[in-house]
């Protein structure tokens, strides 16, 4: 390719394919590094700087949590969000954010792996991607998302980084049904760990399970010697034993917040 074909590609990439090529070489990373930090071939990140394809909305996460400020915010924006999403789930922050540069402020993007906190660190919040999904309650059908990490992003939710074990794998969802209360009632918000899912390890743990035709499901396994079930905390529900290959437990529900009534 000519000096000149290769100048003219470069004023006709699309302005994010820009941003990404500036962020590898600030990162001092070639292709195929760039690609292994968001477990990607580098072939995609080609792709990106080309302006063939975009990356998908939790690699631009990811992209901006790498960048910090102030780029993090337009690479956070190609995912759909902005400050005032921020700020919006985190209202204690605006007072805040008037008397700290926004360096001092260390916002973490769920999906993005755990980041190295300074010592003078004045917040330490993990950003959770709220995901346009439904758990459903015994009985009715959720949505039939089989793998949380492809379900597209409603907005974010703000929490402690105590809460969140595995920060990479942690996303929320909404619930649907009264089949969980009084523990869990029907249009409260759940986060949950996709990286938690050995059934041993999870009994008596609030679950989301999976099925091929009824959806996502949140319930409380049980397991007797070789039977797994499914167990609602309202007694008007019945039971749902899991048999076949067609239930998976696909995350550990790890808390939930609801509006008071």
């Amino acid at each position: 390719m000519t000096r000149r074909a290769a100048k003219s590609n470069i004023l006709n990439r699309p302005e994010w394919a820009n941003a990404i090529v500036r962020l590898r070489k600030r990162l001092n990373h070639n292709q195929v590094t760039f690609g292994e930090a968001f477990r990607c071939s580098p072939m995609a990140v080609s792709r990106w700087e080309r302006g063939v394809s975009q990356p998908p909305s939790h690699i631009y996460l990811e992209m901006g949590n790498i960048a910090g400020d102030p780029l993090c915010w337009y690479f956070w924006g190609r995912a759909g969000l902005s400050k005032d999403d921020l700020l919006r789930v985190m209202p204690r922050l605006r007072e805040r954010l008037r008397q700290v540069r926004m360096p001092h402020l260390e916002i973490v993007a769920a999906g993005s792996g755990k980041r190295k906190l300074e010592k003078d660190t004045a917040l330490q919040l993990l950003a959770i991607p709220l995901l346009k999904t439904v758990a459903a309650a015994h009985g009715e059908e959720g949505d039939g998302e089989m793998y949380l990490h492809d379900a597209p992003i409603e907005s974010m939710i703000a929490a402690p980084q105590d809460w969140c074990p595995n920060s990479s794998t942690t996303s929320c969802l909404r619930v649907r049904g009264n089949s969980m209360s009084p523990l869990i009632h029907d249009g409260y918000i759940v986060a949950v760990d996709s990286a938690q899912t050995s059934i041993s390890q999870l009994n008596g743990k609030v679950v989301i399970a999976a099925h091929r035709d009824k959806g996502l499901t949140v319930s409380r396994l049980r397991q007797y010697d070789h039977t797994v079930v499914l167990q609602s905390e309202n007694p008007n529900y019945e039971s749902i034993t899991l048999t076949g290959t067609k239930w998976k437990v696909v995350a550990k529900v790890l808390w939930w917040i609801g509006k008071a009534p």
